[in-house]
């Protein structure tokens, strides 16, 4: 059976949707991030990503990652990746030339696109979105999405997903990247077509049942 190490409230929700969405049967592993707790490695801290037990798994010290039979890996977007292709199925690439595409777009997502909507989350998560420096973070990490987002935004010109006629593991992957910065509504206003296509992409059932695991988790520890 796979194991999914991790949260949802993390990046591990890329896989949690995932596997959902393959009709997958998995184990969850909770591992909480360590900068979430005031003293991680305390015999009494739950597992967390500076836990013995999980450096272990991962020496990486990160969420997700996986245990699929012999096969321990890393890096949600790859697992993403991996899974797709071991499944198969609408999600994955029905050609070498559609799996290029997947790899391309998931790697252009996690080097163009998560350096800066990733800020944009942080800063929200402590609480600083109203502050001086975090008005600055957010207008900085919005500037630098311009350009990413005006290529989404073609791409989606005459389509409705990213690769091919369907929603594809590529779909998936920047759709989670891009969601760390859905709470600055006019950057999504000023790009319909990726504003339209990231409602497609969250009304699925898969991606409400991950959602609803993630409601689920507490906010605070």
């Amino acid at each position: 059976m796979l194991t999914i190490y991790g949260v949802y409230r993390s990046r591990a929700s890329r896989v949690y949707w995932m596997a959902h969405e393959l009709g997958l049967e998995f184990r969850s592993v909770p591992v909480l991030q360590a900068r979430r707790l005031a003293e991680p490695l305390s015999e009494e801290a739950p597992l967390n990503t500076h836990s013995p037990d999980f450096a272990a798994v991962n020496p990486m010290a990160q969420i997700p990652s996986i245990r699929d039979g012999d096969l321990v890996m890393h890096e949600s977007l790859a697992i993403n990746l991996y899974l797709a292709r071991k499944h198969g199925g609408p999600l994955a690439g029905q050609t070498v030339e559609e799996d290029g595409l997947l790899a391309m777009w998931t790697i252009w997502a996690a080097s163009q696109v998560e350096p800066h909507s990733v800020k944009i989350v942080l800063t929200y998560d402590n609480g600083l979105e109203n502050s001086a420096e975090g008005k600055e973070t957010i207008a900085a990490a919005c500037y630098g999405l311009r350009r990413p987002l005006a290529a989404l935004e073609s791409q989606l010109s005459d389509r409705q997903w990213i690769v091919g006629d369907r929603f594809t593991v590529a779909d998936l992957n920047i759709a989670e990247v891009l969601r760390y910065a859905q709470s600055e509504a006019e950057l999504l206003d000023a790009h319909p077509n990726t504003k339209a296509w990231i409602e497609r992409c969250q009304s699925r059932p898969a991606y409400k049942a991950m959602q609803a695991a993630r409601s689920r988790e507490p906010v605070e520890v």
